[in-house]
This record gives C-alpha cells, structure tokens and sequence, in this order.
C-alpha cells in the first residue's frame, strides 16, 4: 500500500489533449495514477485490476464529490477501456468505450472514444462497423489522437471503397512532419485500388524516396515497403528494368531486403542478365537458410551460373543445395515432432522471453531446438502472433493464480497463529476491562449527579451545598455542643450558647460571602472531572477498537477464504480449457506451416535434382566436346606435322641424287 503515496500522478504523460483543461490545484487521485503507473509499465491486467476496483469503491460510495476520482471519472471509465483494448479485450474493451459514448461526458472524451472503438472494428477486420464508428466522430478532436485518427480513417475509407474521400484525408496528411511515409504508402495503395495506376505507382515512388533519419525505424521500413511493392508490381507488369532501380533502394539490413534482393536477382534474369542476377543473390544466399527467399536463392544461384554455360559450378551449387534442403528437412522434422510433443509451448513460457518489454525480439536469443528453430518465421503471421500472445497472457494469469492459491494458504497460517496469540489473553483482558468499565459507570454516574446539582443551583443557589469538608466538620461539631447545653440554663450555659450561634453566623457568613467563587470552583473542578471521564472513555474506545480489531484478525474470514478458493478454482479450469484450445490452435497452425514447408523444399529438392543431373550431363557433354576438340586439335597438328616429314624426306632424296 505504499506503493499508492510513492507513485507520482500518471496522467502527466499520458492523459488526451481535453484532459490538459483540468486545473492542477484539484485533488489528484492516488489510485488512478497507480493504474497508469503499471499501464506505461506494459503491466496492463495490474492496472486493468486496480482500476476496476478502484471504479467500484467509487460508485459504492454515498457522497461521490468527496471523493478526489469524480473529477476524473469519465477518463478513468474511458481509461478501463483503453487498457482492456491494451491488453487485447477487444470485446470488453468495446463496450466499456461504447459506454462512454453513450454517456453523459464531453464531446472530446466521446470522439476519442469513437476514435479506439473504430480501430478496434478495423483491427478485427469489420469495415463496416469501423466506418460507423469513425463517422460518430464529429467536433473537436483531442490533439494527441488527431493525427492518428486521419490515417485510420482514410485507411478504413480505404477498405470499404471509399477512395476519393480517403484520398482527400491522405493528400492533406501527407504533409503533416512525421505522417509523411505512412500517408504516402497508404495515398499509393488507396489511388491503385480506384484505378489511377500511374498516379498510384508514382506516389509509392515518392514515397520510396522520403528523407528520414536514421534512427526512425518504422519510417525507414515503411519507405523500404513501398519501393518493394512498386518493385513487385513492376516486375508482375513484366517490366523488370523499372522493377530492378525500384528494389535495390531497399535497405540490406531492413525486414525486406531478403525479399527485395531476390526480387532484383529475378528482375536481372528476366533481362537474360545472369552475371549481373549472381550480385543481390549472393548476399542473399549466405542469410538464414529457413528463410523462403533465401531457399529460392539456393536454387537461383546456380541457375544463373547453368546459363552462363558454367554448368560444373552450378552443378556443385546445385548439390550443396540439396544437402542445405535436407538439413533443413530434417530440422522440419525434428521440429515438427517436438512441437507435437508439447516443447513448444514449454519453450515460449520461459521467464526470460519477459526480461524484456519487445519479448518477441527476445525469441531470437532463444538456443537453437527443433521447438524454436522456425520461431520468428512463424511470427511472420499476424493471427499466429496474436494467439500466441493470448496463450503467454493466459499462462501468466495460470501463474497468478496459482500464487493466489499459495497465498490464501498462507493467510490461513496467518489467522491460525493470530488466533493461537489472542484466544489466550483476551480472558484475561476482558476481566481486567469489566474493572474498569464498573470504574467508569460509576465516575460518569458521580459527573451526571454533580452537574445535575451545579446546574439547579445556577438556577436557585443553595449556599449550604457548597461548604467545605471543614465547615462540615465545624458545624456538626457546633450541633454536638449545642445540643450539650441547650438545657444548661446557667450562665456559663447561657454564654456557651451565645458564642455557637455566633460562630454559626460566621459560618454561615463564610458561605454566603464566598458562594460564587465557590460555585465557579465547584464548575473548573466539573469540568477536570469531565476530561477524567473523557480519557476513561477514550480508552474504552481504544479497548473495544483493538479487541474487535483483535477478533476480526482471525474471525470471519473462512467463508469468504473457501468462495475464493472456489473461484480461483472455476477461474483456473477455465484458463486451462482456453490454454488447451489457443494451444492445440496454434500447435496446429504452426504444424501446417512447417509441412507446407517441407513440401515446398520437396518441390526445390526435386527441381534441385533434376536441374544438377541436366548440369552433370551439359558439363560431362562440355568436357567431352572439349576433349574431343583437343583431339582433333591434336590430330590435326600431328597430321600437319606428318606431311611436313614427308617434304622433308622428298628433299634429302633429291639431294642425294644431285650429288656428283
């Protein structure tokens, strides 16, 4: 619970542009910014649970004003939403934003909720019911969405064949710093679906050429992705000399130069320039050899090298591709195999894939298994992703509840030791306090009579009521001695009487001369009786405070530890019957992606096989024509240099017959 008065308020950095409006001299809320605290965390079922409970002890309460969440309740309710959206509650997520907009709030809370419950629409893939929850939106925009509502509203114009209005939106983005890339890529697309293909090319083409800095990656990429769809789109159009300039601006360390380099290798091969094909595709022929492209290569390159007539390499390039394909077969296998085995899934809940926020990244530092050898290529798929995510959430509320479990022992260990503690002494304390309490009745009894008294004489004094325990004491001594001489009719008698009524006079005198400081006494001393009697009654407070404090330590609490017990137990069976079926949906999608795999590299090691027996043939042909051309070369020349024996030998003949 410190944790609440240490946790600085949240919203800060994270509230929308209508919340800046509420002044800082108004009460912040505690709880509501130990929620945010967890959300900027990523912790978002921490921040969703605290900010739930802390809704529902605000709408329990009688006077809400009092409370410092009712000036930020319409966020806070507009907030749940938004961290449930966060942590993928797509459903609850909408009705919790849909609430808001049906609420009695500010526009700008309204159009800020239509603005998430419309990207939840599209994200879920209903365009239909996104383009109707972007068109509620209508006024002032808050200024921190407003820009990202624009481009997801001209991207659902998009989808649903509104084109010229997503135009418009994306022409005028465009030139918003920042939004430069991702309206220009979407302007691209949205002009080549309403048919304006050499606008729509054009565009990609001035997107492909945006100047970012270096450090903005998804500007980077997003300049990377539309050099690679205007160069795909070109080389479909069979215009590979356009298609080539477009891919080679692709970066060679971003997420698409694989695909970017295999698509200039082809683009070169369409122009019958295979020398020139042999430069992108040997970079990428040393990459990760899972990688689609990077298998096509494999048999790319010695394609290239077969119609440079360098049939004896591509031959042995076609071998070592059909050894990289069984290897890799082999891996399919293995991987296959574990995965049906359950080592996947024992793989991806491992404590450090969340030692880091970007825990996909980390998969990447996972050791080289079957089970994990093909993990980042089967998060290429978005559904894969997604469900992937649900299993590791489910997995981590599995653990949660199993430490409530643990936890809920543990307080029963808790109570019993308080109960061992306090059973013994609280006998012994309640003798004590019945003492005490007895003490208390009969001072308060004593306060109640004093002031009764104290306030009649106010009224109607009585002087003989405020004499002193001396004066008491003086006068029953004076009735005593006037009682001994009231017979005595002698002088000393006589006298005797005369000086009692004489001191009685005094007396009396003493207490009618003295009655209203006495009375003033009589009241400072009432009311140090009444603080005696308040601190006696404090205690008796403080006594039944720390007893019922004592006894609701280790009483009352077994029913409510057994429901909970009993829903953690429902809320575990459920959790196990999800993780079965998201894991048994994944097992499956990530079976079938690895089979579709293995007949893909079926097909290259076959295509592979045949191509290497045609280079063996065409290289063993090669050598045979050119040793048959080195034979005749040589048959020729010894034939040459036959017939020039021949001449030789004529001309000695003739010599010899000429000599004298």
């Amino acid at each position: 619970m410190a944790l609440r008065h240490v946790v600085l308020f949240g919203l800060c950095a994270m509230v929308p542009a209508w919340a800046d409006e509420i002044s800082d001299q108004q009460p912040r809320d505690l709880f509501l910014g130990e929620a945010f605290y967890y959300a900027q965390q990523g912790l978002y079922f921490d921040a969703i649970s605290r900010l739930d409970a802390e809704l529902e002890q605000y709408y329990r309460v009688d006077e809400r004003n009092l409370d410092p969440l009712h000036i930020h309740s319409s966020y806070a309710e507009f907030s749940v939403g938004d961290f449930e959206l966060s942590y993928r509650m797509h459903r609850k997520a909408g009705r919790a934003i849909s609430a808001v907009l049906e609420g009695d709030v500010e526009q700008p809370v309204k159009n800020e909720a239509a603005y998430r419950l419309a990207r939840i629409f599209y994200e879920k893939g209903e365009k239909l019911n996104a383009v109707h929850a972007i068109d509620r939106i209508e006024g002032k925009v808050p200024e921190s969405v407003r820009d990202d509502e624009r481009l997801l509203r001209a991207q659902i114009y998009t989808v649903n064949g509104r084109f010229s209005e997503a135009i418009d939106i994306l022409e005028k983005l465009e030139k918003v710093p920042g939004y430069e890339g991702f309206a220009g890529y979407n302007l691209g697309i949205a002009l080549i679906l309403s048919g304006q293909e050499k606008k729509g090319l054009d565009q990609l083409d001035k997107t492909g050429q945006i100047k970012v800095s270096k450090k903005d990656e998804p500007s980077l990429g997003i300049r990377d992705k539309a050099n690679l769809v205007l160069g795909y789109r070109l080389l479909e159009a069979e215009k590979p000399e356009e298609a080539k300039q477009y891919l080679d601006r692709v970066r060679l360390d971003g997420p698409f130069s694989n695909k970017a380099l295999l698509g200039s290798g082809w683009s070169d091969v369409a122009l019958q320039r295979f020398d020139r094909a042999l430069v992108p595709w040997t970079i990428l022929f040393k990459r990760n050899p899972t990688n689609k492209a990077v298998q096509e290569t494999l048999l790319g390159v010695p394609y290239s090298y077969a119609n440079l007539e360098m049939h004896g390499r591509a031959a042995v390039l076609y071998g070592s591709a059909l050894d990289a394909f069984s290897v890799e077969k082999v891996r399919l296998n293995d991987s296959i195999e574990s995965i049906q085995n359950g080592n996947f899934f024992k793989a991806m809940v491992r404590e450090e894939i969340k030692l880091d926020s970007n825990w996909l990244i980390r998969l990447r530092e996972l050791p080289e298994t079957p089970e994990t050898y093909y993990l980042m290529d089967l998060m290429a798929s978005n559904d894969f992703q997604v469900l992937l995510k649900n299993y590791l959430d489910l997995e981590d509320m599995r653990r949660r509840m199993r430490a409530w479990q643990e936890n809920l022992s543990a307080y029963e260990d808790l109570i019993e030791m308080r109960r061992r503690y306090y059973e013994p002494l609280l006998p012994g304390i309640d003798a004590r306090f019945r003492e005490l309490d007895s003490r208390i009745l009969l001072r308060m009894e004593q306060r109640d009579s004093i002031r009764d008294r104290l306030q009649r004489l106010l009224v109607a004094p009585r002087p003989e009521m405020l004499i002193t325990a001396n004066e008491r004491i003086v006068s029953m001594q004076l009735d005593q001695l006037e009682r001994q001489y009231q017979n005595d009719e002698s002088p000393a008698g006589v006298d005797a009487r005369r000086r009692i009524r004489r001191l009685r006079g005094v007396l009396s005198w003493n207490v009618n001369q003295d009655y209203q400081d006495r009375l003033t006494e009589a009241f400072e001393h009432l009311r140090e009786l009444e603080a005696d009697v308040a601190r006696m009654e404090a205690l008796y407070a403080s006594y039944v405070r720390n007893r019922q404090a004592a006894t609701q330590s280790y009483k009352g609490y077994e029913e409510q530890i057994v429901r909970a017990r009993a829903k953690i137990d429902r809320a575990n069976k459920t959790v196990a019957h999800l993780m079965n079926g998201v894991g048994h949906m994944l097992e499956k999608m990530a079976i079938n992606e690895l089979r579709q795999r293995r007949e893909r590299i079926d097909q290259y090691q076959i295509q592979a096989r045949f191509a290497m027996a045609e280079s063996y043939d065409r290289a063993v042909k090669a050598q045979q024509e050119a040793a048959q051309q080195k034979m005749m070369q040589i048959r020729e020349a010894g034939k040459a240099g036959g017939e020039a024996s021949d001449d030789a030998a004529v001309g000695e003949k003739d010599g010899e017959a000429s000599t004298p």
